[in-house]
């Protein structure tokens, strides 16, 4: 696959369906899955997408949280599926996880216990790409270092030879991806925004936002965790 230019690229940056600790305000909830209604957005995301982004995406990325893992599963299944007939499967990216220290934004560990969860619907997927301190919120995942991790993904989403990225995160990661801090842009739950890059050459790979947003009409504006 040839190379594109990174001010060709489209990202596609969705923050994931409605879960559990954004309803409660609690962070207490472990790696907090959706409720019904985030399961409706992530359905109602399929539907205003499968016949845009879902025919054209070249790669589909995902945090290893269960939130962005089920909204990515329910959200954009005709896009997994293409690319896994493609022999591109969905890459657990676990930089992309959500900046708290909190259980509601920590992984699921060990992997054996992420693969079972919510009945076994994550099994299929490839964790061969997590690091063995994907759960640690030490290093890297340590939310002091937000914004280096954030840059971290943009350079990595900046090399990648695709020219169109899903990718489903989190609220607070998302801002700092989009922004380099958790800024006041608004991210409601199973919202879209498409971003390219300002350059080839910025060390930051700093990204400007080129599509107005898309979202579910149910979409909702729960606070993420820094918010509550």
């Amino acid at each position: 696959m040839l190379h594109t230019s990174p001010s060709a690229k489209r990202i596609h940056l969705t923050r994931h369906a409605q879960a559990e600790h954004n309803v409660a305000n609690d962070y207490s909830i472990p790696d907090a899955p959706l409720t019904e209604l985030g399961k409706t957005q992530a359905r109602e995301l399929h539907n205003m997408s499968k016949d845009s982004v879902q025919r054209t995406a070249d790669l589909l990325v995902c945090s290893p949280l269960r939130r962005p893992m089920e909204t990515m599963l329910l959200g954009y299944p005709s896009l997994k599926s293409r690319l896994d007939r493609e022999g591109k499967p969905v890459i657990l990216l676990d930089i992309l996880q959500e900046v708290g220290p909190y259980p509601c934004d920590t992984p699921t560990t060990p992997i054996s216990a992420l693969k079972a969860a919510n009945g076994g619907i994550f099994s299929s997927l490839d964790f061969s790409t997590l690091s063995p301190e994907y759960a640690s919120k030490r290093g890297i995942y340590h939310p002091d270092r937000a914004s280096e991790r954030a840059r971290q993904a943009r350079r990595w989403l900046r090399d990648r030879p695709e020219a169109e990225i899903v990718v489903v995160a989190h609220g607070d990661i998302l801002r700092y991806i989009a922004d380099g801090q958790n800024s006041s842009r608004p991210w409601d739950n199973a919202e879209t925004k498409v971003f390219t890059f300002h350059s080839s050459s910025d060390d930051n790979a700093g990204l400007v936002e080129i599509a107005h947003h898309a979202k579910p009409k149910d979409a909702t504006d729960e606070p993420t965790s820094s918010e509550m």
